[in-house]
């Protein structure tokens, strides 16, 4: 096996709309850099591409001119790259609510939302981003050395929680206040595994890891340029493992979980949180890295398949409604009922023009591990499902991979008990409930084609007890 990392910046200028919001917001001075993050793995028979990328989300138009191009350049496979966005909430819009050819197909007056009142990407710093991500692959590719490869999960669960609640009414929300007495408890599980693929010399130096972990990156409040806790990770690491070394991080199934505690008056925002989160998930990454035995697997895999998913259509009678709230007041509005009203409109204008939505899953295998990717903000007990349904002992759920196509909940979440913003229709998520079953189900029928790579270990003869070992006790 050969892996070579590299990483190029991506951090954009002051004043660039921000990601991650519903309405016109953007970015003021820069904290620290945003960043692609590549992997690249050859056995000599193929290759794959590990990519990481700090922003909220990456636009399918975006994946494919940089799958096209890579392999074109260096000949790795679409299905053998897997591009996911860090999420973080500080870095700027790099794709809209709405494809780019889509938007051509709209009414003027829908048209004018999207662009002019909802959070639309820089042209220019889309096609720099894009330019950037081939960059990194294409240079992390001419980069390969001889690797062997480890893996290992590490457990890190104390400053991640689901932020859905049960409530006492029977209904489900998200961030129902802190200490609510009305909260029952938790709506659904978080993923504390910390999974870690080691890229190492023979001389025991690590060349760069991929870290798998779920969790929004929304620690950082400010308006600044930020990668949020994901900072902190690499940070830490690389103080441990090298400042060279390469560190490529893919989000977990984190549409639910995030930093905050629901259950406690605790600060969970600001840049001391994303210290905290982001090395404690470092400082696991480091442990699981100190523990590795380091293996000559040379095996590399891919596969996807595009799932035709059809989108939830508004009704008739709540768009003329939306229509009346949003003719009566500012487009602009921070009001819960304006900016839901404007994303009904739009989704419902999707719905006409798009009806059925392609979602691509990805499953990339590396040796004994596989990562699985979808590119929804995916629930964490449907991560979990695809892990516990794998044969892989290492298997790394990543979402927000390859595309951006909302929120994927469970099933459960869309009955008159569920709720949470998360089940809302909008421009952003409006795939048909049954979306996030239809992802796992491919995820595992991927999984289940593939069988982790068996090293062998050498055997030994079994030892002779230590001369000084067998002496005693001295008893007079």
């Amino acid at each position: 096996m050969k892996a070579g990392f590299f990483e190029t910046d991506i951090t954009p200028p002051v004043g660039t709309e921000r990601a991650g919001s519903y309405c016109k917001l953007y970015l003021g001075n820069i904290h620290d850099p945003l960043k692609v993050r590549a992997a690249v793995f050859d056995n000599g028979a193929q290759k794959a591409a590990l990519v990481g990328i700090d922003a909220c989300f990456i636009g399918f138009d975006s994946v494919k001119e940089v799958q096209d191009e890579v392999f074109k350049l260096c000949g790795i496979t679409p299905e053998s790259i897997i591009i996911g966005a860090s999420h973080t909430h500080s870095g700027a819009a790099l794709t809209g609510m709405v494809g780019r050819e889509i938007q051509d197909k709209m009414p003027e007056e829908v048209l004018d939302l999207i662009v002019n009142h909802s959070a639309a990407p820089s042209t220019g710093y889309r096609e720099w981003c894009v330019k950037q991500i081939i960059t990194a692959i294409v240079i992390a590719d001419s980069r390969k050395e001889d690797a062997l490869i480890s893996t290992g999960i590490g457990f890190e669960d104390a400053c991640v929680f689901n932020r859905r609640f049960i409530m006492k009414n029977g209904r489900s929300y998200t961030h129902p206040g802190k200490c609510n007495p009305d909260i029952v408890k938790p709506a659904g599980p978080v993923d504390p595994g910390v999974g870690v693929t080691g890229a190492w010399r023979k001389d025991g130096s690590l060349i760069g890891c991929v870290v798998n972990y779920a969790c929004h990156g929304t620690c950082y409040s400010g308006t600044d340029v930020s990668a949020d806790w994901i900072h902190y990770l690499e940070d830490t690491v690389r103080k441990v493992m090298g400042m060279n070394a390469g560190v490529v991080f893919l989000n977990g199934a984190c549409g639910d979980v995030t930093q905050v505690n629901n259950l406690a008056h605790s600060s969970d925002f600001g840049i001391q949180m994303a210290r905290k989160l982001g090395t404690r998930v470092g400082a696991e990454a480091v442990k699981v890295l100190a523990g590795a035995i380091p293996s000559g697997f040379n095996e590399i895999s891919a596969k996807r398949l595009v799932l035709k998913i059809k989108r939830r259509k508004p009704s008739p009678a709540s768009i003329r409604q939306s229509w009346e709230i949003l003719r009566a007041a500012d487009p602009d509005s921070r009001e819960t009922n304006v900016i839901f009203a404007k994303e009904r409109v739009i989704a419902d204008n999707i719905c006409r023009h798009s009806p059925v939505a392609e979602v691509p899953v990805h499953a990339v295998k590396i040796g004994n591990a596989v990562f699985v990717s979808n590119p929804a903000e995916y629930f964490a007990e449907l991560g979990l499902k695809i892990k516990k349904a794998s044969k892989f002992e290492y298997t790394f759920v990543v979402s927000l991979a390859n595309g951006a196509s909302g929120y994927v909940p469970a099933k459960e979440s869309f009955a008159k008990s569920g709720g949470g913003y998360e089940t809302v229709l909008t421009g952003y998520s409006n795939l048909g409930i049954d979306a996030g079953d239809k992802i796992s189900d491919a995820s595992i029928k991927l999984v289940s084609q593939m069988n982790p790579e068996r090293v062998c270990i050498e055997t030994r003869q079994p030892g002779t007890p230590w001369e000084y070992g067998v002496l005693g006790p001295d008893i007079d």
